[in-house]
């Protein structure tokens, strides 16, 4: 498995400063460019082309929470994390919010799609307003839980950086800290989702 943490230079832990994250990845890619080896022979612009290529893909999974905490779960673990259905407590009452809203919107759009009227087309539009203050404040209050989780996150990069070589495998996993670790990444899952899902209504509504 590549390790893209390697390949970019970076530490391997849950939390990276996105602005040196950027600056690292626009050095290394400047270098290996195509526009740098347009006359070069073949060998030497396959693998420019190559590197840049494993550049660029390291870069988009490292600068987003979701995939660099499964990535770095799978360097961990050897493995991907397991694909729960079960939703963790702590984001019970937000599960519940949203299906309900989503619920809701949706069928506020099924009545705004048959509405024919030009009254009822104007009632709706200012409705549709009304649901959509709904959709942009519960998608705020998804704000401050991932501010939290990113906390955290840079709490638990201490860990990492003591923790025993990966080539001591068992002993490092024993001094990580996955569960959580892995909890986190099952939030951020659970954030994003529903994250799109409130955008969705949200475009919806603005058509």
């Amino acid at each position: 498995m590549t390790d893209h943490f390697r390949l970019l230079d970076e530490p391997r832990q849950p939390w990276l400063d996105p602005e040196a994250l950027k600056a690292r990845f626009l050095t290394l890619s400047a270098a290996v460019h195509p526009d740098r080896f347009h006359t070069a022979d073949a060998a030497a612009q396959a693998a420019a082309n190559e590197r840049y290529l494993a550049i660029n893909t390291a870069h988009q999974c490292l600068r987003e929470t979701k995939p660099r905490l499964q990535h770095l779960l799978e360097l961990e673990l050897g493995a991907k994390p397991a694909q729960l259905q079960q939703i963790l407590p702590e984001t019970m009452d937000l599960f519940m919010e949203v299906g309900q809203l989503c619920r809701q919107v949706d069928a506020f759009l099924a009545e705004k799609t048959a509405a024919t009227a030009p009254m009822l087309k104007v009632k709706f539009f200012a409705l549709g307003l009304d649901w959509l203050d709904q959709l942009n404040a519960l998608q705020q209050r998804l704000g401050p839980r991932r501010a939290a989780l990113d906390a955290e996150l840079q709490s638990l990069n201490p860990a990492w950086q003591t923790a025993p070589s990966p080539d001591t495998a068992e002993a490092r996993r024993a001094a990580l800290p996955l569960r959580r670790l892995e909890e986190i990444y099952r939030l951020f899952s659970y954030y994003d989702r529903w994250a799109g899902q409130l955008q969705e209504r949200a475009v919806q509504l603005s058509l």
